[in-house]
């Protein structure tokens, strides 16, 4: 097929096809080049294909001047999007709206630039609203502002059903996200679930766990090879049994998030510095886990001084420790007054009797008056002078936190089938804390038929065992009958038998009131 061509240089062309009756005329620009005849180029056939596409080629022309003509609309300004300034712009409108709506319920959204939020108010306020049926207050937004860039539907609701599906009561949940509102912004597959996972690993029985994240939900947010598993193995190290952890820390679960080398090494060291052995320390961290959130520096260190500043003796801090537990975290320079000045004024024990009465039974700095009281009053109606119960309460003090109705039995037997005096009660005042069916009635009877005499603390002050060792003597030893009741040490280093564990708990044991004395 050949291409015929048509007149002069500069002017029009007249392009026709060999088989077709049209002749196309377009201009030619003096300076633009002619996509189909270029002399620069060598002459090419062109094939049909190529030679029908010129008439398309050709048509599309009108349509591209049409842009060009001033005064009328361009196609693709009816699809056109704002630019981005203007999208900025209305990102920013909106932003200032839902401002002054959360200023207008109260909340500072100062800290919230940056935060992606809501678009509109309207879901503003359903998160608000959400946020506020679960017991938040503005005051508790505004401690943590950060939780308005939660999604009720993306964040709080998946976190709140994970939760109530361990166990964790929903009266609870208020407190829970007051104490750690960060755990709304957590991912339960990634973030919580294996938190509870290495929790149930550390043999926190799985009805327990719910308990522990009550009490301190912050350790949902804790890395699991940080603190926790520092903390835990520091606690195996100095000698706490590995299965009674679990226990340790559904008691007080806050051990978790100590560091070792700031918190519980220097307060471990400080007790063996009076005096306490590690072994001990750790047999007391098993029975009271909460004693380490008491401040070594604010607490521990100042209530030792207390106790040495009211006749306590240095060699004896560590016993009374070792008793009393919690007497560490007590405002114990206060009850120390106020104590002495009872005893001082009803009891007549002066300041060197206080201390011996404290470092027997440190419980008696949390007695109330009226206990103390009427301990002393009883003991005055059974025809005990004042300076004879100051004596008794000296040498047992454990006789102001005994049940009243035990003592009263106790005394009717003595004086109905022991036919003693009183001043072996004097003597021996720890009479009153022996079972009368278990222990005082049968060792009577014992002696009454064999003719023995011999003191209440030679009848009372020994086990069963070494009681029928004494049944064999010819004599009885001056040295036993003076033996007096004592704490020892050794009994919190004995190793615990298997039916034995700390992990076997009651919260009420952990009430510090009178009852738990008596």
């Amino acid at each position: 097929m050949k291409v015929q061509v048509l007149g002069r240089p500069g002017g029009h062309l007249l392009l026709s096809h060999p088989k077709s009756p049209i002749v196309c005329l377009a201009h030619q620009h003096p300076l633009a080049k002619n996509p189909i005849f270029d002399p620069e180029k060598p002459y090419r056939r062109r094939t049909h294909a190529s030679s029908s596409a010129a008439p398309l080629a050709t048509s599309a022309a009108p349509s591209r001047r049409a842009a060009d003509v001033p005064g009328r609309p361009s196609p693709s300004s009816l699809y056109s999007r704002p630019s981005l300034q203007q999208m900025k712009a209305e990102r920013a409108a909106n932003r200032a709206r839902v401002y002054e709506f959360l200023r207008s319920l109260g909340v500072v959204p100062d800290e919230l630039d940056g935060l992606e939020l809501p678009v509109t108010v309207d879901v503003m306020h359903e998160r608000v609203e959400f946020l506020q049926s679960l017991g938040l207050t503005v005051d508790d937004i505004n401690s943590y502002p950060l939780v308005l860039g939660c999604s009720v539907k993306k964040n709080i609701v998946p976190v709140l059903d994970y939760l109530g599906k361990l166990g964790v009561r929903k009266a609870t949940f208020t407190e829970f996200l007051r104490r750690y509102p960060q755990v709304l912004h957590s991912s339960v597959v990634v973030d919580l679930m294996p938190v509870v996972k290495y929790l149930q690993g550390l043999d926190i029985r799985p009805n327990d766990i719910p308990r522990v994240l009550e009490k301190y939900p912050e350790v949902l947010g804790f890395k699991l090879e940080g603190t926790m598993s520092t903390s835990v193995a520091y606690l195996v190290g100095i000698g706490v049994a590995r299965r009674e952890i679990g226990g340790v820390l559904t008691r007080y679960p806050e051990i978790l998030g100590m560091r070792v080398g700031k918190v519980i090494k220097p307060f471990v060291e400080y007790l063996e510095s009076i005096g306490l052995p590690r072994l001990a320390v750790a047999r007391l961290i098993e029975k009271r886990p909460h004693i380490l959130g008491f401040s070594l520096e604010e607490q521990v260190k100042p209530n030792v001084e207390a106790l040495l500043e009211f006749g306590i003796r240095q060699e004896a801090a560590a016993s009374v420790i070792a008793q009393y537990p919690d007497i560490m975290g007590l405002e114990l320079k206060a009850k120390l007054t106020s104590q002495q000045s009872l005893f001082e004024s009803n009891i007549l024990v002066d300041r060197d009797e206080f201390g011996r009465v404290i470092e027997k039974m440190p419980q008696a700095v949390s007695l109330s008056r009226s206990t103390v009281l009427k301990h002393v009053d009883f003991l005055k109606g059974c025809g005990f002078l004042l300076n004879q119960v100051g004596r008794m309460v000296v040498g047992c003090p454990q006789l102001l936190a005994l049940n009243l109705d035990i003592m009263k039995m106790s005394f009717e037997y003595f004086q109905s089938e022991m036919d003693r005096d009183l001043e072996e009660l004097v003597l021996f005042p720890a009479f009153f804390t022996y079972g009368i069916e278990s222990t005082v009635r049968p060792r009577h009877r014992i002696t009454s038929k064999r003719g023995i005499k011999c003191s209440l603390a030679w009848l009372l002050n020994c086990s069963d065992e070494k009681f029928e060792e004494r049944m064999k003597y010819d004599s009885i030893g001056i040295e036993e009958m003076e033996t007096e009741p004592s704490f020892d040490m050794k009994s919190l280093l004995q190793p615990r038998k298997d039916e034995e564990s700390a992990s076997e708990y009651d919260d009420s044991d952990y009430e510090d009131t009178d009852e738990e004395y008596l």
